[in-house]
């Protein structure tokens, strides 16, 4: 049975707790991002962590290029979730209440097919979104308020794992959504460690629905990262606007240029930062001095694209039961419905 009386608790130390700390943890969290810019320009191969492509104008861009032509990912997604709803929530609502939990929320667009029809099917749920940006959840939170108003929300800015932690115990089935081929930002070492800590994280029951972004003819997984409109483009040069704006760093965007790959091979898509001449950066304060080459790359993201045996192996080897695999019609995109 549903613990009522602690998620009241819970949302209610939410409350104070936002209030009283939200200055810190802003300031945590420009911290963090100083550590981790700082990090991945001194090493030897220069990487940036791509969840910080999520500011407001990264969340406007990102959402941009789900509208491109060229992205078939959001479409697909889109067409899955819509075809296979009833299927879906038969396997959410197998014991009564449960907790919807996203995971990397973003602007709803495609979790809304599912909440649209959950609540006509009156099923008794609660929407937690979680996202490391603050400003995409506040987004998120404003338009479910106006078309769902009956729907309880609480959301949650925080690591992932932070927030599966402090919602452990609110006695309610766990039901997480990790859609958008998100699971591609790691390679297949990282994606297993994390869905063990998510395995770690759930209880017997639990189920999640995860989105993969399927192998296909490489010509249009790589343009859907190299689109025309250079929207793409310019979601990877925000990150060093970002930089700038944030970090009081000092790069010459113009100075760079992204320039996205694709190994049919190994499933990876990557993009980099290319610097155009040998120059200099500096960031922080006390600043620090980062040298670049002409030629030398920034590493921005990785996209891993999988085949359905691989997820399944993934399943397996992260200690889930893989209870369906949905796809859409062109096989392009699979989301896949594991069980804990």
């Amino acid at each position: 049975m549903t613990d009522w009386a602690f998620w009241g608790k819970f949302k209610i130390c939410t409350k104070i707790m936002a209030t009283t700390t939200r200055k810190t943890t802003q300031q945590n969290l420009k911290e963090q991002f100083l550590r981790d810019v700082e990090a991945g320009l001194s090493a030897d191969d220069k990487f940036l962590p791509p969840k910080y492509f999520y500011d407001a104008t990264g969340d406007m861009l990102f959402r941009q290029i789900m509208a491109l032509p060229e992205y078939y990912l959001t479409r697909s997604e889109h067409g899955i979730l819509s075809n296979y709803r009833d299927d879906i929530l038969r396997h959410f609502a197998t014991d009564g209440p449960f907790d919807l939990i996203e995971l990397g929320a973003g602007d709803g667009m495609k979790t809304k097919v599912l909440l649209r029809h959950f609540i006509a099917q009156k099923a008794n749920f609660r929407y937690l979104p979680i996202d490391i940006s603050a400003n995409a959840l506040n987004l998120l939170t404003h338009s479910i308020a106006l078309e769902f108003p009956q729907l309880p929300v609480s959301p949650i800015a925080a690591d992932y794992f932070e927030a599966l932690q402090a919602l452990q115990d609110t006695g309610s089935k766990k039901a997480v959504l990790f859609l958008g081929a998100s699971i591609g930002n790691f390679t297949f070492e990282e994606a297993l460690n994390f869905l063990q800590k998510l395995h770690a994280s759930l209880t017997p029951g639990d189920v999640v629905l995860i989105g993969f972004d399927l192998k296909k003819n490489p010509a249009e997984i790589l343009a859907a990262y190299n689109d025309s409109q250079g929207v793409t483009r310019d979601f990877n040069l925000n990150l060093l606007h970002r930089i700038n704006r944030e970090l009081g760093g000092n790069f010459e965007v113009n100075n760079f240029r992204h320039y996205p790959l694709y190994d049919p091979q190994t499933g990876e898509a990557k993009s980099f930062l290319v610097s155009q001449r040998n120059q200099s950066v500096t960031i922080g304060a006390p600043a620090k001095t980062f040298q670049f080459k002409d030629g030398e790359t920034i590493h921005t993201e990785i996209s891993r694209k999988y085949s359905l045996p691989e997820i399944d192996l993934l399943a397996d080897l992260s200690g889930f039961q893989t209870a369906r695999n949905f796809t859409d019609p062109k096989n392009r995109f699979v989301n896949a419905l594991w069980k804990r």
